[in-house]
């Protein structure tokens, strides 16, 4: 079975754009929970949890660390 790591970054927050819609977002060091950008709105962000049940709008202050969308 192959895994592949998450190389996560420091969200950077003085950025225009700290993130991008499919990038994954995360509060903790250790990358959970896992949030996908599906939205923005200004500093905030729409976010789905990994399975997609929850959707929420959520600052972005809030989160720390950013994997870049694979896509």
């Amino acid at each position: 079975m192959a895994v592949s790591a998450i190389h996560w970054e420091l969200l950077d927050h003085r950025a225009d754009k700290p993130v991008e819609i499919g990038d994954a977002v995360s509060i903790e060091a250790g990358g959970m929970p896992i949030w996908r950008v599906v939205g923005l709105a200004g500093r905030k962000a729409w976010l789905d949890d990994e399975r997609g049940v929850t959707r929420l709008l959520k600052s972005l202050d809030d989160f720390r660390w950013r994997a870049p969308n694979a896509a």
